[in-house]
């Protein structure tokens, strides 16, 4: 690997990280894109700063999709809110019956509720009202990690319910529905942890028997069939919101150097 100037590549290395860095500079490895046994050689004018900005890159993409992972993140939970507690307004624990959800996620809140409780809204709430054994819905499921959000939904019993809430994002097939958000939380969680997104490769496939055309012919393991699916949601929620994401995106790419660009080709955002 070629260093151009050492000092800089020693600040850059205490910043980041030798080993997060690594991360980036993989792609420009002999044994890449296999991650097996590899010799740890680098290609023939591998330059360091190509690592750095690939890091960058990878940085800015991440801040792009985190407010929109976000806004999705946000309306799925109000949507069940609202449709839920709606449809069974004497029971503002509704989350917690056993007639309501099923067993298993009702054992799981036992544990769960023990970190929302942590939350100062939480406590204020069961200072008030002691024999409270849970906070009600519109207060309890703003502060659920949004794994358990959507583990919420389908422990459901009510089917009905189930297709519903799919519905309001354009989904027929609740299946479906359960698929697009896995990915999306996936995508979600992984940008919040700052983990590199370049190169995803998603270990449950991405159905192509949806509502997206372009995610037929795909494998749908990467980044690309991953932002389709945000697309698409965004879309249920506001156009513009999906077409602000294009938009910052394509700004991103065209800033981008061609030495990046070819390291991050099989991201194709055209199809958004």
């Amino acid at each position: 690997m070629r260093i151009p100037d050492e000092e800089n590549a020693k600040e850059i290395l205490l910043d980041i990280g030798y080993y997060r860095l690594g991360f980036y500079w993989f792609p420009y490895e002999k044994d890449f894109p296999s991650k097996r046994n590899r010799s740890h050689d680098f290609k023939e004018d591998t330059d360091f700063n190509d690592a750095v900005e690939l890091y960058y890159f990878d940085h800015d993409l991440r801040s792009i999709l985190s407010p929109f992972l976000y806004r999705i993140e946000v309306n799925i939970r109000t949507t069940l809110i609202y449709k839920a507690s709606n449809k069974y307004k004497n029971n503002p624990t509704w989350f917690a019956d056993n007639l309501i959800v099923t067993n298993s996620f009702t054992e799981h809140l036992q544990t769960s509720y023990q970190t929302i409780r942590k939350n100062e809204t939480i406590k204020r709430h069961h200072q008030i009202y002691k024999n409270d054994i849970y906070a009600p819905a519109w207060k309890t499921l703003e502060y659920m990690v949004f794994g358990d959000i959507l583990k919420l939904i389908a422990s459901l019993k009510d089917d009905s319910m189930k297709k519903e809430i799919a519905w309001r994002y354009g989904i027929k097939s609740f299946r479906i529905f359960e698929n697009y958000m896995n990915t999306v939380r996936v995508l979600r969680n992984l940008c919040a942890h700052g983990h590199n997104i370049f190169d995803l490769q998603l270990q449950k496939s991405i159905a192509s028997t949806g509502p997206i055309p372009a995610l037929m012919d795909r494998r749908n393991h990467d980044l690309t069939s991953a932002l389709l699916v945000v697309s698409f949601v965004l879309k249920a929620i506001s156009p513009e919101l999906a077409t602000e994401m294009r938009e910052k995106l394509k700004d991103l790419f065209q800033q981008t150097s061609q030495r990046i660009k070819n390291i991050i080709q099989n991201i194709d955002i055209s199809l958004l």
